[in-house]
């Protein structure tokens, strides 16, 4: 009951109501990734190419979208990761949530968010002071 009720007044947690009526009228489930997410296709969008969609298994962030699932979203492969037993490349990385807004984010050095003392100005660099 908590699940249906988050559904019902949130966007971001699993699916719309518009999602889960489409879903369930023109959706084919093409598969699942590690992280739970489904992903379905079916209908014709407006330049005449499959609909295909996500539905996220928990809030709905689409850079948790792994590499080969994000190929077969767009368009660029035909075959969906399940359909062809996709194997991740040694070089592509995990999936790290986006930190943006949280303690955790991102600061480089000199950012004024970033804790640590921002580092001395070297000899290359002159200051603009006013009447120089």
């Amino acid at each position: 009951m908590k699940a249906l009720l988050l559904q019902m007044f949130t966007w971001w947690n699993g699916q719309t109501w518009g999602t889960r009526f489409h879903t369930w009228r023109h959706g084919t489930r093409v598969g699942e990734d590690a992280d739970g997410n489904v992903y379905y296709e079916g209908g014709t969008d407006s330049e005449g190419r499959t609909r295909r969609w996500v539905i996220y298994s928990g809030y709905s962030e689409a850079s948790a979208i792994p590499p080969g699932w994000h190929g077969w979203m767009h368009h660029r492969t035909d075959v969906s990761p399940a359909a062809e037993n996709y194997v991740p490349r040694p070089w592509e990385k995990a999936h790290i949530a986006n930190m943006t807004g949280t303690g955790r984010a991102y600061r480089p050095k000199g950012s004024i968010l970033n804790q640590g003392a921002r580092p001395h100005v070297t000899g290359d660099y002159d200051a603009w002071t006013p009447k120089s």
